[in-house]
């Protein structure tokens, strides 16, 4: 067992050894013991560098919501994000107002195994064998994300200009999306603003 061992080490030790190494300190790994931790290393290329502190969409208006995508993409700054009390606030009254909206709705079509369930701040609504939408926050990226059984996964990122919900790959607003989602599943319109 030991010999077993001591070769894979060895294996280890020729494929890093052609690349800059930086040893992991075993106080970051206290979890694991130090017999362990002592011929570990890190790579580390000599051309690493910190990613820059934003994404990019595909837009070309200010808002991001233009359009005409023409121009390439526009790069988002997270500094510029919603500050998180706020996005939880815009967030929460979000989901809130679909909880009641879409429980209305569901009350007044015929569907069964029609649920609705907020829970974890996650909304869940179950519209049997037509399918299940989920919708929860995700407060590192300041987004609601949505999954349909109609459209897929989508996020969706505040608006400040047109004050909602916007899918900035599509540029449709989650009100809109949900309101033809919903018409085109169950054949009732509902309106969602």
């Amino acid at each position: 067992m030991a010999a077993s061992s001591s070769t894979k080490l060895i294996a280890l030790r020729r494929i890093l050894s052609s690349r800059p190494l930086k040893p992991i300190s075993p106080l970051y790994y206290s979890s694991i013991s130090r017999s362990v931790l002592s011929p570990l290393c890190v790579l580390e290329p000599s051309n690493y560098s910190t990613p820059p502190l934003s994404r990019t969409f595909t837009s070309s208006g200010p808002s991001g919501v233009d359009s005409d995508a023409s121009t390439g993409p526009l790069a988002v700054d997270y500094s510029s994000l919603l500050q998180e009390d706020n996005f939880h606030n815009l967030a929460d009254s979000t989901i809130h107002h679909l909880l009641e909206k879409i429980e209305e709705y569901g009350d007044s079509v015929d569907i069964d195994g029609f649920d609705i369930d907020y829970g974890n701040q996650v909304l869940t609504v179950k519209f049997g064998d037509l399918g299940t939408y989920v919708l929860n926050k995700q407060t590192p990226n300041r987004q609601i994300w949505m999954s349909s059984p109609v459209s897929g996964p989508s996020r969706f990122d505040w608006d400040q200009n047109s004050q909602a919900w916007v899918y900035r790959r599509t540029k449709e607003y989650l009100f809109k999306i949900l309101e033809s989602e919903l018409a085109q599943l169950c054949g009732n319109a509902i309106s969602l603003s």
